[in-house]
């Protein structure tokens, strides 16, 4: 049997807990030796306050998977493959796109693996999603991506910061999965940000986009939705309707539910990362960034009341 590749996680917060341990102790390829963070611990693990307490203390680590904030995740990959180590990024992979390229190259000068990971690509109806509408004329598609910020995000005042990306953080998922499953290149055309008064970052957001032929796409975003979520993509195409729901994990064409594979998104992703350590490549798509980046730049700007979390 193949030896287990020795990871830590940094930064101990709620994807960490609800997602990349579990998915870590599970996997077939990783073991998890150790983790970094300021405030919290994980049982079983040794923990640092550090990045850099970490690797004094752990000679043997080979990867780590970074699931800080987006506002210093550049600094603690920079510092890890500066160490010979692979990375894992959570997304977004940095909080600007000339921080993602400067990690690209680095990985590339250390031959280390570094993979954004777009976790909602690993959904397990995206790819029959993709397979589907890669034989047929796409004529339009909606996005209603909404959740309620204080259920999904609960205190996390990081995501209201420059940075942090605000409803983009959810939004950025339905722009991985649009980027994966269409034929052509996505450019933004036309946006309207919704900000509170007392955040730097959207609650809200409608977005007009198009393809290369195109085809008209929109898109909108709201933090302030209650009641269950919704995270849709509709495709029309001239073979019919494309329905992915539940965040990419559920498909129905022409209103027939699809057979799909148990969702594993985590799972899938780790399976993938070990491919990327074992052949030391960089897997970096910074499309879904891209995107957002445009709106931030080019979105009109509106004021809505403050938000109080709680």
């Amino acid at each position: 049997m193949t030896k287990k590749i020795a990871l830590a996680i940094v930064g101990i917060g709620k994807i960490a807990r609800d997602q990349h341990v579990a998915a870590i102790a599970h996997s077939q390829d990783f073991e998890l030796v150790a983790a970094a963070s300021p405030s919290s611990t994980l049982d079983g693990v040794p923990c640092f306050s550090s990045i850099e307490q970490l690797f004094e203390s752990t000679p043997s680590l080979s990867a780590v998977a970074l699931c800080t904030t987006p506002q210093v995740r550049y600094q603690a990959a920079r510092y890890a493959l500066t160490r010979g180590c692979h990375v894992l990024l959570e997304k977004p992979p940095a909080a600007t796109l000339s921080e993602v390229q400067a990690l690209v190259e680095l990985a590339g000068q250390q031959r280390s693996a570094l993979f954004a990971s777009w976790h909602s690509r690993h959904a397990s109806a995206v790819e029959p999603a993709r397979r589907w509408l890669a034989a047929r004329a796409v004529s339009g598609v909606s996005v209603v991506w909404k959740e309620d910020v204080r259920v999904w995000h609960p205190g996390q005042s990081w995501i209201w910061k420059a940075g942090g990306l605000g409803v983009f953080d959810p939004g950025i998922n339905a722009l991985s999965i649009l980027t994966r499953i269409l034929p052509d290149s996505i450019v933004l055309q036309d946006a309207e940000l919704s900000y509170p008064e007392n955040c730097e970052t959207p609650i809200a957001a409608r977005l007009q986009l198009t393809d290369a032929r195109g085809t008209p796409i929109r898109m909108e975003l709201d933090f302030r939705h209650t009641g269950p979520a919704s995270w849709d993509i509709a495709v029309d195409t001239d073979g019919g309707r494309l329905l992915l729901s539940n965040g990419g994990s559920t498909l129905r064409i022409n209103e027939r539910s699809e057979p799909a594979a148990p969702n594993a998104e985590y799972p899938r992703l780790y399976e993938h990362f070990a491919k990327l350590v074992r052949s030391r490549q960089v897997e970096v798509d910074i499309a879904p960034m891209r995107l957002v980046a445009d709106a931030l730049l080019c979105g009109r700007r509106i004021e809505v009341e403050a938000f109080v979390d709680g």
